[in-house]
């Protein structure tokens, strides 16, 4: 697989080629790169899912963790959440625009750690 550079260069945004400590996209990053942030984007690429359906699908993710992750990713207008006022309560999940477009950098690089992860975690000799 041939990685594409891209279309910018990242030291156009750090011309002395040093990545600052207090940089805003540290933050971003992390929200978006943590286990869960990856896990909960990429299945939401699939479309819209309530609580309970995301929860089954990201095997091992805590009630605690699920809830962290989708106010965090919420917060970032990356997940719309709709509450729908019903009994039981229905709380729907789904991609913003914006999470969207870092879904669509994110799958390439969730591909290509599935296709090359037994490689990599397989005992060398």
């Amino acid at each position: 697989m041939k990685v594409r550079p891209p279309v910018r260069s990242l030291w156009d945004s750090f011309p002395d080629q040093v990545l600052p400590a207090a940089c805003p996209s540290r933050v971003v990053l992390d929200h978006v790169t943590s286990k869960w942030g990856v896990l909960v984007l990429v299945t939401l690429s699939e479309g819209t899912l309530r609580w309970g359906e995301l929860r089954r699908r990201v095997q091992g993710i805590s009630e605690k963790m699920l809830a962290q992750t989708l106010r965090t990713l919420e917060r970032d207008g990356f997940v719309h959440r709709d509450a729908q006022p019903q009994v039981p309560p229905r709380v729907d999940y789904r991609l913003t625009p914006r999470g969207e477009e870092v879904v669509a950098l994110l799958l390439p690089l969730m591909d290509w750690i599935v296709a090359t992860a037994g490689d990599i975690l397989a005992p060398s000799d």
